[in-house]
């Protein structure tokens, strides 16, 4: 599993422990849910700032986004 899939595997996780869906965290950062989507799976490049977009939407620190 490379960085972009674990990041993405955090997120989902996360985005599913806030009782979110990706359409409503894609709302709350300004995309759409295939964009979610594709963060998700690891099958796009996320920069630091929409990491941390990510991360404010769902209350967590940016750090979480990274764990194993």
């Amino acid at each position: 599993m490379n960085i972009k899939q674990q990041v993405g595997l955090q997120i989902k996780e996360t985005r599913l422990q806030n009782n979110l869906t990706q359409k409503e965290l894609g709302e709350k950062i300004g995309v759409g849910e295939p964009t979610i989507n594709k963060y998700e799976s690891g099958r796009q490049n996320l920069t630091l700032e929409t990491l941390q977009k990510i991360a404010d939407a769902l209350e967590v620190g940016i750090e979480t986004l990274f764990r194993r």
